[in-house]
């Protein structure tokens, strides 16, 4: 966790957070800290709700909490960058209750949550979190556009906090199964290039006031 501060802009404080350090190259260090959470749904929830918890004992909470880091994708273009347009938990199955697949019991969200805030110049794409990497057959189950396994838990820590999310991805893999850490890894510098850009483009939009909370 350590190393990580705000990002600020005209009114606009925003706390990026990010899986791993090996999603966060050198184009992203010139621009950005991240809160690095960890990989899974449980660590991006704990790890984010314990910094935001953090942050508002000291009344600092930001506005804004972006997401970003790397994706799957069978049909997404490769390497690309996709902001979220909504996001699922692919985990998430209490059907034989009767509730709906991807809906948490007792709680007030639907299974399909749409993300309210884009960024103006970078394409949309729906993702589902889980616990698990997604690969080769796997994707006939997954109805989203793309998978990880952190968006929606940031999505959800930032809510009880009263704090809107928004999110980047790029990328990485997908198109083929995966058999090796290299298949992950070997897009990693691309997609640190296509996300910088994207951060760039968000805060040109932010002080043209293109985007705005």
């Amino acid at each position: 966790m350590a190393g990580w501060r705000l990002w600020r802009k005209r009114d606009l404080a925003v706390l990026f957070v990010m899986a791993t350090e090996q999603e966060y190259g050198a184009e992203l260090k010139s621009r950005i800290h991240p809160l690095v959470t960890g990989v899974g749904p449980v660590e991006a929830a704990a790890v984010t709700s314990e910094v935001l918890a953090q942050l508002k004992a000291r009344n600092e909470l930001p506005s804004l909490v972006i997401s970003l880091g790397s994706a799957g994708s069978r049909n997404l273009e490769h390497a690309a960058v996709y902001q979220l347009s909504s996001i699922c938990y692919r985990d998430m199955d209490c059907s034989p209750l009767g509730f709906a697949r991807g809906v948490v019991p007792f709680l007030d969200e639907p299974s399909v949550i749409e993300i309210r805030h884009r960024i103006p110049g970078i394409a949309s794409a729906s993702i589902a979190t889980g616990a698990s990497i997604v690969s080769g057959a796997m994707y006939d189950a997954i109805e989203a556009d793309m998978v990880d396994m952190e968006s929606y838990a940031v999505y959800r820590a930032a809510k009880r906090f009263g704090i809107p999310m928004i999110g980047l991805r790029g990328i990485t893999d997908g198109k083929s199964e995966l058999s090796r850490y290299e298949d992950w890894a070997d897009y990693l510098e691309i997609v640190d290039h296509r996300l910088a850009a994207g951060i760039d483009k968000f805060s040109a939009a932010v002080e043209s006031g293109k985007f705005s909370l």
